[in-house]
Parts: structure tokens; C-alpha cells; sequence
């Protein structure tokens, strides 16, 4: 569980899983509910992917900056942007765990599925804090606690999901208040033996 997956290699073929569009779509469905997004928010997609997400958000939004360590993925999203036109998404290249810095602040942090492939998620919550305006929000999705089958090959997975009430004491600790949690998705995979499995997808959000 040491190794780092290499998403530059999965970036060409990303968005053909229809699984995954699903679940992207549901997470921003649920993002866009619980938030009312609106166009005097400057939103961070942290571990943005292909922009599944990050698009979604554009046209609620000012503007959404998408940030991934996926040079392969931030390449993909670019192309995005480029081909639509979008005169209001950006996009960063940053790789939080060799210590490079996201730039500017956000009304709102969103990420969807990220959490899981950081070690220390207390580092990541206060990142996501500091980049956050004051009565800024944070909503973020990622597995509930499995037993490691969700992804078949756990390279890069550093956390098989997650407890969500631990999840909540650890972004008290780091400066969010108003925090709770509800499922986004549900999502149903081929595991090993030919079996189908479900795995839930949280959706917590706080303030800052």
C-alpha cells in the first residue's frame, strides 16, 4: 500500500468507465444540492481528475480551479477546457505530498474520491482549511470503510475508505465546524470469485 498509482497512464482511458462518470455525476449532484453553488464562488476541485466534477461545478460557479498530480490528467482537463471554451476553469499542477502548494483561496474545496490515495489525511484537511476563505466551505466524497476490494490492485491506496465519524473529529481538529455527513453514491463492482459488491460514497461537509 507504499507505492503510488500512476494516473498518467489510466488519463486517455479515464472518463470511459462509465461507473466512474456515474459516480462523478453523483457526487457533484450532491454537491450542487447541499451547497446551492452560486456565481460569487471561486471553487477548488482538489484531485480533480479529468475535470468530471470540476465541470459540472462550471457553470453554477465564477469560477473552478481544477488541481491534481496527474500530469496526464491535468493535460486531459486542459483539452476540456480549450475544445468548450470555458473562459472560467483553471487548472494547477500540484503534488501535495512532495510538499508543492496550491495557489490562491476558495470559497468552496470540493474532491471526490482523493482522500483515500493520501497517507496522512490530517495533513490534507488542514491544507484544504488554509486554502479556504473565512465562512468558507468544504464538501469532500470518498469510500465509507471496505475491505479493500473496492479497487482490485490497492497501489496508491493508502486507506481502504473511511469511518465517517472519525473523519468528523479529525476536521474538528482541524478548524471545521458545521460538519455532517450523507451518502452521495452507491456503487456496484465486480470483486474477486465473479461476485458483485456495493461500496458506499460519503459526502461530508464543513466551514470554516
Amino acid at each position: 500500500m507504499e507505492e503510488r498509482r500512476d494516473f498518467n497512464k489510466e488519463a486517455g482511458k479515464w472518463d470511459q468507465n462509465a461507473g466512474r462518470v456515474k459516480l462523478a455525476n453523483d457526487v457533484a449532484d450532491a454537491i450542487i444540492k447541499l451547497v446551492s453553488p452560486d456565481k460569487d464562488m471561486d471553487v477548488l476541485d482538489f484531485g480533480c481528475g479529468t475535470g468530471l466534477v470540476t465541470l459540472r461545478l462550471q457553470p453554477y460557479v465564477r469560477s473552478v480551479t481544477g488541481v491534481d498530480s496527474s500530469e496526464g490528467m491535468i493535460k486531459i482537463l486542459t483539452d476540456k477546457i480549450s475544445q468548450q471554451k470555458l473562459a472560467n476553469v483553471r487548472t494547477q499542477l500540484v503534488d501535495f505530498e512532495k510538499g508543492e502548494k496550491v495557489v490562491g483561496t476558495y470559497d468552496l474545496v470540493v474532491s471526490s474520491m482523493t482522500a483515500h490515495h493520501v497517507p496522512d489525511t490530517g495533513a490534507l484537511f488542514n491544507m484544504w482549511r488554509d486554502l479556504l476563505k473565512r465562512e468558507g466551505r468544504l464538501c469532500f466524497a470518498d469510500l465509507d470503510a471496505e475491505d479493500g476490494m473496492f479497487h482490485g490492485d490497492n497501489t496508491g491506496v493508502f486507506h481502504f475508505g473511511f469511518d465517517r465519524e472519525k473523519l468528523k473529529r479529525m476536521l474538528a481538529d482541524a478548524g471545521f465546524r458545521g460538519i455532517h455527513a450523507t451518502t452521495a453514491s452507491k456503487v456496484v463492482r465486480d470483486i474477486e470469485g465473479g461476485a458483485k459488491k456495493e461500496f458506499s460514497v460519503f459526502l461530508i461537509d464543513g466551514r470554516t
